[in-house]
């Protein structure tokens, strides 16, 4: 049996990954090529396009929001030794959660967006605590479970908006506005408040919510009992046991906590920037998701970093397909997966090579000294 390696904390959370990205960008240069286009131009064009001004900027951040919230759910569950791959129908019911709260309970206007906040929260933890107490008590299998619970969501959302809460003289499947005390400030408005001149964008201040909610969940998972229950569970449940541990509920709350994260994207997208809820909002951030917890090693730092980099290539693949026709959007969701693979599926090769440099720099000094 090989022996485990051995890598500096630092190396494992921020060097591994940044040898991934870096092959990752240089296989995809290798397609450009192929296709014959320069890469430094691609990439020129990419990055100004994502960073280059305050607008792109702004919308990769709004994007990057999104990511962070999913990111941050499936690490959560990550921890605790589950792979929970239902984001999307957890986003989905936060923001029937949200809109439900906002259009039907009569709240004074200071309290309209906590109201939908926690009405998000709360959506969001109930569809990841179902499939959490069947794979705890009943057996199913939680990657199974949330795959079912993504398209029952999206069934439920669509049967709503077609039948219930569309207004009845719109054909459009959409709820009517939010009250307009429920809608995140934007933040060009928020720097308007201390003097700043920011450019419109999507971007609002669902950004210090997952900041927050970064940190919250940094606070639960490396400094609380709950974490140390939840990473003894995911890293050996009979161990979990013994120590006293109950792997089923700690399961429940994982789960549940996953869940209410994931509800963090209707947030933004629906309190921040729609002020309704509408069709397929979550647009596959629940599963990019998967591949910001991944690339970040499950700690919020990494995730924010990991969730920077996708916002950069949305933002800056949509700029990248208007100035440079040959690369298509298609040709950015290219890109994306090779990301994915290089920092999901070839992992351990990369840390591989990484702890092989690191013991050829230890032995160097002694191959001197002969």
């Amino acid at each position: 049996m090989a022996a485990p390696l051995k890598l500096p904390r630092w190396a494992d959370v921020a060097l591994v990954p940044a040898v991934s990205v870096v092959a990752a960008f240089l296989v995809a240069g290798i397609v450009v090529l192929f296709i014959g286009e320069d890469p430094l131009t691609v990439t020129r064009v990419l990055i100004y396009g994502s960073l280059g001004t305050g607008y792109s900027l702004g919308f990769t951040l709004f994007y990057a929001t999104n990511f962070i919230f999913t990111g941050l759910a499936v690490a959560v569950a990550f921890h605790a030794g589950l792979f929970n791959i239902g984001g999307e129908g957890q986003a989905l019911l936060g923001g029937i959660g949200l809109a439900l709260a906002l259009l039907f309970l009569p709240v004074p206007a200071f309290l309209a967006i906590p109201l939908g906040i926690l009405a998000a929260a709360a959506f969001g933890a109930l569809w990841g605590v179902v499939p959490g107490y069947l794979q705890a008590y009943r057996g199913s299998h939680i990657v199974i479970t949330t795959i079912m619970f993504n398209w029952l969501a999206s069934i439920l959302s669509v049967y709503l908006l077609v039948n219930v809460l569309r207004p009845p003289t719109s054909m459009n499947p959409e709820t009517p506005l939010f009250p307009e005390a429920s809608f995140l400030p934007a933040m060009h408005e928020l720097g308007a408040l201390v003097g700043l001149e920011l450019p419109r964008s999507q971007l609002n201040a669902s950004l210090f919510l997952a900041l927050i909610a970064a940190w919250l969940v940094w606070l639960l998972i490396f400094r609380s009992r709950l974490g140390y229950a939840i990473r003894t569970v995911g890293a050996n449940p009979t161990a979990a046991v013994y120590a006293g541990i109950s792997p089923r509920a700690v399961t429940v709350i994982a789960m549940a906590i996953s869940g209410a994260l994931a509800a963090g994207l209707a947030v933004n997208e629906l309190m921040g920037y729609q002020h309704r809820l509408i069709l397929e909002f979550t647009s596959g951030y629940g599963f990019v998701g998967i591949a910001v917890a991944l690339m970040g090693r499950g700690h919020p730092v990494g995730i924010i970093l990991a969730s920077l980099l996708f916002g950069m290539l949305y933002q800056g693949g949509a700029e990248l397909a208007f100035e440079v026709p040959a690369i298509t959007r298609d040709m950015i969701v290219v890109i994306g997966g090779v990301l994915i693979l290089f920092a999901g599926a070839l992992d351990g090769l990369f840390k591989r090579l990484v702890a092989a440099a690191f013991a050829a720099r230890a032995h160097q000094p002694v191959a001197k000294e002969a």
